[in-house]
């Protein structure tokens, strides 16, 4: 496990290479912003965006995706991965807005966590993108990065991985490095492919030094 000088290191060498890092999914508000995290579940963001683009001009608002037939809006989000259940979720998440909150995206986690398909992840984006507060969101190039490098441990569940950055990050840091990490998984320390010859955190990377070594040995 790496140390807290080490987890400082990665941090500022993070911050070097995507000292922009954000929030990639298109959006104005924070209604918007939920449906792109819901919809972005086991899918790219650029595709989330290439559907929101119409999708949001078409809906508005809660009631708005209440006033069609849900198969109209399985159609208009046929394209991204488990549609039919996305859906289902939106108009759910819809329904119980009005019912609950005016209409409007609560910026309570706990509240958020009791919305249809909204889960940890989601809410974490939310409170941390749309309502500036400090959160650490899990996705697969947050959860992959930390176990690379050492931070969280392999068998870490993502609460656990959650509870650990949570821990082991300052908390005027968590947004920040959120963003950052996923940016140097999505573009850097990639699921296939990690570019570890040019990575300034190959010294202090387990997994890293284990790649290049298997392919130095492979090409001898």
């Amino acid at each position: 496990m790496l140390t807290k000088a080490s987890i400082r290191f990665c941090l500022d060498e993070m911050e070097k290479l995507f000292p922009d890092a954000h929030c990639e999914l298109r959006h104005e508000n924070a209604f918007e912003l939920t449906i792109a995290v819901l919809l972005s579940a086991q899918c790219t963001d650029a595709l989330v965006n290439k559907v929101t683009l119409n999708l949001f001009k078409k809906y508005k608002t809660p009631e708005d995706y209440l006033a069609v037939p849900l198969e109209e809006l399985e159609q208009d989000i046929r394209s991204i991965g488990l549609y039919r259940n996305k859906a289902k979720h939106i108009r759910n998440l819809c329904q119980r807005l009005l019912e609950y909150y005016n209409g409007q995206i609560p910026s309570d986690h706990a509240e958020l966590v009791t919305l249809p398909g909204v889960g940890r992840k989601t809410a974490n984006v939310v409170v941390s993108v749309a309502f500036g507060k400090p959160a650490i969101a899990v996705d697969t190039h947050v959860e992959r990065v930390s176990k690379r490098l050492g931070i969280c441990r392999w068998k870490d569940s993502v609460t656990e991985v959650e509870n650990t950055l949570m821990r082991k990050i300052p908390e005027n840091e968590w947004s920040a490095t959120h963003h950052r990490l996923i940016f140097f998984g999505r573009y850097h320390c990639k699921a296939q492919s990690p570019k570890c010859d040019q990575c300034p955190l190959l010294s202090l990377c387990r997994e890293g030094k284990k790649r290049m070594k298997g392919k130095i040995t492979s090409e001898q």
